[in-house]
């Protein structure tokens, strides 16, 4: 099996066996989606949310638009990954002195433990779209950090571990609205504060299913050969947008550079809950739990940006998948 470098063991990781007629190397969950329209009294839709395991159990960092539409951060938690409890307030972001940092809105956030820490990063208002940071530890409290960049950026996407001392950030530079296009890059910080070193890692001109932008989904997964970066990509169809699942290897030592790309999606809309709500045709992966051990992987995306649902997969037969689809 391949070996996994930046996961822990994780035995007790929602999974469900490969379906006897999925080809594919990933595969949905039967019982989708794990969080229905109207999870809480004040948001219709939860989605786009990022997932990470917790002292025994899991807890997550969710994308609740609002009754007036407006998107925001709660905490949710579970026992097995399937079943959440969503908070009905929203995070309580601080400043290092204690004071409360208010946030106009925020969503797609991201989750990454790194050393003792826990990191998110999601996309908040800052005289128009940015990546906004912050930490914590017990997910009691949470410590906002500095904004990454300056407007206009979204899918900010932290590795899991310095590479060569500096902390790693994934972004998509984008501009005020929808953004017509898209590409994502790699930049480099030494406390989480200055980002610098900037580096063009993807264009988004993999093929026709993701010709018009692309995004990283969840923090990238060391293995022997390299980070496995699974991405949204973006497709600009007579219909409108559609979004997929792509994915990448990255060189562990310098994740600017792509080995592996693979030339078709992993995963499309197909189901009702993604080809049918507010914004349809949608797949948007936002978190992977991964096993160590086994290398079994759960993966949570935004369906239709309007519920969460699980895929399934093994992180060799993703990564072989890759290879053997690299254009």
């Amino acid at each position: 099996m391949l070996k996994i470098l930046s996961e822990r063991p994780l035995p007790d990781i929602p999974w469900q066996e490969r379906p006897a007629d999925c080809a594919g190397p990933l595969w949905r969950f039967s019982g989708n989606p794990v969080l229905e329209r109207n999870p809480i009294a004040c948001a219709p839709r939860i989605y786009n949310s990022a997932v990470v395991p917790f002292e025994g159990s899991f807890i997550g960092v969710f994308r609740a638009d609002h009754r007036d539409f407006m998107p925001h951060l709660h905490l949710g938690r579970s026992r097995d990954g399937f079943h959440w409890q969503i908070d009905p307030g929203t995070i309580d972001f601080r400043n290092a002195a204690g004071d409360p940092v208010p946030e106009n809105y925020s969503y797609d956030p991201r989750v990454v433990l790194i050393e003792d820490t826990y990191y998110i990063s999601w996309c908040t208002d800052f005289h128009g779209p940015t990546i906004g940071l912050a930490s914590t530890k017990d997910f009691c409290s949470f410590t906002r950090l500095e904004n990454a960049f300056l407007p206009f950026n979204r899918n900010g996407v932290l590795f899991p571990r310095r590479v060569n001392g500096s902390y790693l950030l994934l972004s998509r530079p984008s501009d005020q609205g929808h953004t017509p296009f898209g590409d994502i890059f790699l930049s480099q910080s030494p406390d989480l504060c200055h980002w610098g070193r900037h580096r063009h890692v993807m264009a988004a001109d993999g093929g026709w299913w993701e010709d018009s932008k692309i995004g990283a989904g969840p923090a990238p997964i060391e293995t022997e050969l390299g980070w496995l970066l699974l991405y949204h990509g973006v497709a600009n169809t007579c219909n409108g947008l559609v979004y997929s699942v792509g994915g990448a290897i990255l060189d562990r030592d310098d994740p600017s550079r792509v080995l592996w790309r693979c030339n078709e999606y992993l995963l499309t809309p197909e189901t009702i809950y993604e080809t049918v709500g507010l914004v349809p045709n949608v797949l948007f992966p936002c978190a992977a739990l991964c096993d160590s051990e086994s290398g079994r992987l759960a993966l949570y995306y935004g369906a239709a940006d309007t519920v969460t649902a699980l895929a399934f997969g093994r992180v060799d037969e993703i990564v072989e998948y890759i290879r053997s689809h690299a254009r």
